[in-house]
């Protein structure tokens, strides 16, 4: 017998994506969100700043006003988003130098609390060609410890401890990052290049992106089983955990 009300349904789960650029969370992590996304999970990204002054050279040379470069950097971040199938926020919090500041981490604790994350991505806390980077893990990790406490004043509730995973660094052996993780994105590849190619600002990036997902993917099936050198179309991407992984099963 049952009393006729319908069984609570859990919320779907939930994805964060910190980033200190317009353009991080396409090249290094949009085939997880896309991922996610597929599978009919939230996904949000914060993102700190356009990257309107250190990473916006085409604009610049072509004789835009700063103005105009954020809203061109925007614009293209809302598209790449879209086309993942996220949400994003934008911070606005400056570029070159972007300063980690208690108010920005403050506003991320509010986006952690709102977001209920289930998985966090961001920035390796090493990076010697771009100090943004660093400065927005940093805010992104402290954020993530004061949005858990319950004594912190700040709107929404409490969260849990959402696993960590950072995405690839552009030049990954410069930034201490070695890969724990290889997600296997094949089945979103073309979604992830269409939102790269949303951001024609750094369309010298498209390419190197795309050889990095087959390099990638090539390591991945030589992880996942005997190297039989049967070709294969696999395209990956690889985050690396600062935090231990907790299980009950060795998998």
């Amino acid at each position: 017998m049952t009393d006729g009300t319908a069984p609570a349904t859990a919320p779907p789960r939930s994805t964060l994506v910190i980033t200190a650029h317009a353009g991080d969370f396409v090249w290094r992590a949009g085939g997880a969100m896309a991922l996610a996304a597929s599978r009919g999970e939230k996904v949000t990204i914060a993102c700190l700043t356009f990257g309107e002054r250190g990473e916006s050279a085409k604009a610049w040379r072509e004789g835009r006003k700063l103005d105009e470069i954020k809203a061109i950097r925007r614009e293209e971040a809302e598209k790449a988003a879209a086309t993942l199938g996220a949400g994003i926020v934008f911070f606005d919090a400056g570029d070159y130098p972007l300063i980690g500041t208690p108010e920005l981490t403050d506003r991320l604790v509010a986006v952690y609390r709102a977001a209920q994350p289930d998985v966090v991505l961001t920035h390796p806390l090493e990076d010697p060609y771009n100090g943004d980077h660093p400065a927005a893990a940093r805010m992104a990790l402290d954020a993530r410890v004061l949005a858990q406490a319950i004594g912190y004043p700040a709107e929404g509730e409490i969260i849990g401890a959402p696993p960590v995973f950072y995405f690839e660094p552009h030049q990954p052996e410069m930034c201490g990052f070695k890969p724990d993780v290889l997600l296997d994105i094949t089945e979103v590849w073309e979604t992830k290049r269409k939102a790269m190619e949303c951001l024609g600002a750094q369309r010298h990036l498209w390419d190197y992106y795309t050889d990095l997902a087959v390099r990638r993917g090539v390591q991945l099936k030589r992880n996942a089983g005997p190297n039989l050198g049967l070709a294969h179309k696999t395209m990956a991407e690889a985050y690396m955990r600062p935090y231990p992984q907790v299980t009950g099963v060795l998998d």
